[in-house]
Parts: C-alpha cells; structure tokens; sequence
C-alpha cells in the first residue's frame, strides 16, 4: 500500500476495506477497488505505472544477476515491478489476489515473458515452496490487518530458496502499538523479526524518511540461510 492518495479516495479505499475487515475477508477490498476503478489508474493509488523508486534504487546500486532465475513478486498490482525484474534477467512469476489487477497487467503488457497469475497469498500453490531466488514484497503486508500478519509473513518467506534474497518495503513503526487509521498499518520491528525466526538474515536496512506524509520507509534486503 503506497502514498497516501487524496481525501476523497483515501475514504473510498478506507470505506472498502472497513467492509471487508467487517466480513472478516482481510483482502477483498483490493479486487473491488480495481474493479471500481474501470480501467482509470488515477483512482488506483498505489498504481504509478513505473517501477518502484526503492526497488529501481536498490537494482542500480546492487545490480543483481538475474540470469534465468526463478524470482516472485508478491501482489504484483499492475505489474511495473514484475516488468523490470524480467527484464534484469529473472524469469519472474507476478501475483495477485485481483483478478481484475491481472487481465489489466496481461493487457499492459501482452507480450510479457512474466507470468502473471491471480493467487491467493494465504494458500499459495504447494510448489512455490522455496523454489525462487529473489522474491520481492511491496506494501502487502501493510494493508493487511495485525491479526493476519504471521500467516503473510510466514506465506512470504516460505517461497524463498534456500540462499535466495528476499527484498521489502514497507511503512514502519517505532513501537508495537497498534496503529490507528489504516489501511496502510506500518509494520513493526517485533513483527519484521519473523523473518529472522523464519530462516533469514537481515543484509541490509534503508529507512527512507518521508516529512510531508510524516511517514518512515524501510528497504529490508534479507538472505534465505541454508538449511
């Protein structure tokens, strides 16, 4: 979940996710709110039809060497991400739990060699079980509420290899107090940790500080220890 979007589509996007916490369902909102959108990406506020800055950062300063890899972007949106990893050199798979989010990827991009799929992070396919080398999360976690943030975390790490780089970014808070006003809910230090218990080292960690939206940033590059 990205930069805060204007007033009046912060209600909206508030409005349907309250429904959907309120069915107990943490995640249908984002098909509704694609869905709603008719194809205008101005009332997508997550969608900027450009790489990731972080992400676009951290390839120019540590290129990595894709090389036919196995990499998984985890809610892939419309697919920005997903085209600059393929195109660095992984053989990427995208999802997403909006089907409408994917046809519109597909149709962005129709001749893509990434393979973009709708799937369901909370029961993701049996073979995707540490089978990818680089897998890249950006503001899934913080658009789900506290209570399902183990499963999230837990689902994420376990499709990384053993040795594979997993690279976050997310909003993060300095206290374990549950944050009010969301979506986005930042993510704490205490819940990060879990990928430590999960089998990773954390390699590197940039905190981007955002003073108009009194928002921070964190960039979390983290290792799949062998097993």
């Amino acid at each position: 979940m990205p930069e805060r979007p204007p007033d009046t589509l912060r209600q909206k996007l508030v409005s349907l996710a309250n429904e959907s916490l309120s069915k107990s369902d943490p995640y249908g909102w984002f098909d509704r709110l694609y869905s709603q959108a008719e194809g205008d990406t101005s009332q997508v506020p997550w969608a900027k039809l450009t790489t990731h800055p972080y992400l676009q950062d951290w390839l120019e300063k540590f290129p990595p060497q894709g090389n036919n890899r196995p990499a998984l972007i985890i809610g892939c949106g419309l697919g920005d991400d997903a085209e600059t990893l393929a195109k660095v050199g992984y053989k990427v798979t995208a999802f997403d739990v909006s089907p409408t989010a994917i046809a519109w990827c597909k149709e962005r991009f129709p001749n893509s060699s990434v393979d973009y799929l709708v799937a369901d992070a909370f029961a993701l396919e049996p073979s995707w079980r540490e089978a990818f080398d680089f897998v890249f999360e950006c503001r899934t976690i913080q658009a789900l509420p506290l209570n399902v943030r183990s499963i999230i975390i837990e689902a994420i790490a376990s499709t990384a290899a053993p040795g594979g780089t997993l690279l976050v970014i997310s909003r993060i808070r300095d206290t374990e107090d549950e944050p009010d006003n969301g979506p986005p809910w930042a993510v704490s230090n205490q819940e990060f940790a879990q990928f430590q218990q999960l089998g990773f080292q954390e390699t590197r960690r940039d905190l981007f500080e955002d003073s108009d939206r009194a928002v921070t940033e964190v960039r979390l590059e983290m290792r799949k220890l062998n097993n």
